[in-house]
Parts: structure tokens; sequence; C-alpha cells
């Protein structure tokens, strides 16, 4: 089905996932125009074919009536069978009328069965049930004004009970499943959108982690070029250096990062590729970067050993705390300890006098420690953050890391 077919029901196609639920459900309004699909054409055909051939076999097994009333009967037969193809317009009127008229005439019965199997398929219950328990109660009228020969007024009231239901069972069947496929495809189409929110959440938060902290070691050396213009020459020139090797690795982050953006909004199959991602055993070299901007940063790690993902979720939650002292406290010794045990968990304290107070101070929106709060608790831990007793700033963050790593239990980036 391309973008410009319609349905049997009018609606164009890229708008009938949306237009499907009053559609399927039976909320459709009646009388609306009709264009219908090939399908659609076919389906017709047959329920078109359905109720003439059983108009006929009708016809064959009246034999004895008066001719008047099989002039009437073929003519009324005809009609019935001509307007089942209204039955995608005005289904409830449709069986409506051929169900009272076939409370006596015996050729409406082909039309009538295809207009209430296409009320219980399209219509609610509380439409298409009163209109069966009409065809019910026709069928008294039917079996005492029009006997049959070879069955009696109570065997006739069976075998017509039995096919009305039959049909209305076989329609709310069709219903049923109908409504089951809408709902499993609404269901693969929410878990598709919460993939594709998760996947971009997860790229904006890649973004904040990395440029976070690149931008704040240029502010860093730029507020020192700023407030120190007199420095010696040598250090304005590692200054400069600095801050020119700090945006090229920015601008190297967020090309990448945006280039897992569009791969991931690209509509395609493909699993979105991960950045390389920084485990605990890169952490020393985070410290010394940081060390080489001018922070006075002491590390103490003694859990090298932790899982990736787990020294993954850890080196953000470090990496974004030492982003933070560098902002609100720069120039302050920041201590820095992870340690872990397996079974026990991995834990990491980032502490800072709060008396420091750094001559540029740089902005920040507060969204770190919110980012990093729930960094630990998608990974089933927890982080405190604020002020001690003693007069520091601490960030503490605590992750579970079970005695056994396995494929199932691993617990995916933050």
């Amino acid at each position: 089905m391309n973008v410009t077919e319609l349905r049997g029901d009018g609606v164009r196609a890229h708008e009938y996932r949306w237009a499907l639920p009053s559609v399927l459900l039976g909320d459709a309004r009646e009388g609306r125009r009709v264009r219908r699909s090939t399908r659609d054409w076919i389906v017709d055909t047959g329920m078109f074919l359905v109720a003439c051939g059983l108009t006929f076999l009708s016809l064959a097994e009246m034999t004895h009536e008066p001719e008047p009333l099989l002039a009437i009967e073929q003519v009324v037969g005809a009609l019935a069978c001509a307007a089942v193809w209204l039955r995608r317009r005005w289904p409830v009127g449709l069986a409506l009328v051929t169900t009272l008229l076939s409370s006596y005439l015996e050729l409406v019965g082909g039309a009538c069965a295809v207009a209430v199997f296409t009320v219980a398929v399209h219509r609610p219950f509380k439409i298409s049930g009163p209109i069966t328990l009409l065809g019910l109660v026709t069928l008294v009228p039917y079996v005492m004004l029009r006997p049959q020969e070879d069955l009696s007024p109570a065997g006739g009231a069976v075998l017509g009970v039995a096919i009305v239901l039959t049909i209305f069972a076989w329609g709310i069947v069709i219903r049923a499943r109908r409504q089951l496929v809408w709902s499993l495809r609404k269901q693969a189409e929410t878990a598709a959108g919460d993939a594709r929110r998760s996947e971009r959440e997860r790229i904006a938060r890649e973004m904040h982690d990395v440029l976070a902290h690149r931008l704040s070691m240029l502010s860093l050396h730029a507020g020192a070029l700023e407030f120190r213009p007199d420095a010696p020459a040598g250090e304005i020139a590692r200054a400069a250096g600095a801050i020119r090797t700090n945006a090229h690795l920015a601008l190297q982050d967020l090309r990448e990062v945006i280039g897992v953006l569009r791969h991931a909004q690209s509509g395609t199959d493909d699993l979105v590729p991960d950045r390389p991602q920084p485990t605990l055993a890169d952490l020393p070299a985070l410290v010394e970067e940081c060390r080489q901007a001018g922070m006075d940063v002491r590390l103490d790690l003694r859990a090298a050993d932790a899982p990736e993902h787990l020294g993954r979720n850890l080196y953000r939650i470090v990496q974004e705390a030492l982003t933070n002292a560098r902002k609100h406290a720069g120039g302050a010794p920041v201590a820095v300890t992870v340690a872990g045990e397996r079974g026990k968990g991995l834990s990491a304290e980032v502490r800072n006098p709060l008396w420091a107070r750094h001559p540029l101070r740089l902005p920040g929106a507060g969204a770190g420690l919110i980012g990093l709060t729930e960094r630990a608790e998608l990974s089933g831990g927890r982080l405190e953050h604020g002020a001690t007793p003693e007069g520091e700033f601490l960030v503490r963050a605590w992750l579970p890391w079970p005695m056994e790593t396995t494929p199932e239990t691993t617990l995916e980036d933050a």
C-alpha cells in the first residue's frame, strides 16, 4: 500500500495509523464518502457474491409461492443484494432495513446475513448486539407467516437462531482479532518510541559529560589569561596550547556524538554504534589532565579491576564531580577516592573545601548533579552530595558490584 492509496473507509494510507482506532473499534461516522483500496474491492465483491449465492439458493426452494409474492421477493432480493455495496458507508442502516424486511421476505436473507456480519465486525457490541437481538426477534413472525414444509415452526426458529448467532459470533471473532493486531502494533510503536527517546537521552547525557569537561577547561585557561595578562611568556604559551588542545578535543568529541545522533535519527534498523567509552583505568589520565589545568587533585584508586560497565559509570561520575569542583572551587585541593570489592559494591568520593573561591566563577545550570544522581540510580546505585560538618563539599556515589557479572546482569551504560 503506497502513501497515496485510500482505504475503504475514506482515510488516506498515511493517515490510516491515526484513524485506525476509530475505524477498528467502531466509532466511525455513518454515511461518509468511501474510496476502496484493491483489497476492499476484493472483499466487497466476495460479500456481494455471498449475498447473491444465498439468495439464489433460497430462490431455488421457493416452488410453491404465489406469483405476485415471488415477483416481489425477486425484486426486493435483487435490490438487497445491490445494497450490499453500501455496507461500508451505511452498515447499521443496511442491517436494520434488511433485518426488518427478512421478518417476512425470504430472499432478503443473504443480504441480511452480510449486513449483520459487517456490523459485528465494524461496530462495538453496544450497536451490533441490539441489531442481532432484533434479528432474533424477527424470526418469530417469519416462522409463523412463512412456515416450511420440512420444518416445524419450532425447528425453523431453532435453525434461524443458530444461523444468526453463528454469523454474529464469526464477526465478533474477526473484530477481536483485529483489535488484538492493532493493540500489538501500537505496543510495538510505543516500544520503538521509547527506544528512540532513551537513545536521545543517552546521547544528551554523553554530550553533557564530554563537553562540560572540555569547555570548563577552556574557561579555566582563558580566565587565567584574562586575570594574569602579565604572566611569563612560557605560562601564556602553555595556557594557549591547553586552550587549543581542549578546543580540538571538544570539537572532535562533538563531531563523534553528532555522528551517533544522525545515525540514530536516520531511520535505519542498524544498531547505533557507541563511542569508545572510558573505564576506571582512564581515571589517572583524567586526573593528570586536571592537574595540567592547574587543579590540585589527589587520586586514591583501589578498584582498577572493576567491570567495564561499572567503571564507565563511575568514571563519568568522577569526571562530572571534578568539573563541578573546577567551576565552583577552582584552586582548592580535591581528593578523589575510588574503592570497591566484588560483592560489596564500588564507591567513589570527591571532596573539596567549601572556603575556596575562584576569581572566575563559571556559570552552571545545576543539571550536573541531577544527571549524576540519575546515572547512579539507573545503574542500581545511589549518589549523595552536599556540605559536610568539616566544611567540605562531598560527592559520594555507590554502585552495585555483584559477585558474578554475566551478560544478563550487566547494566547498559546510563
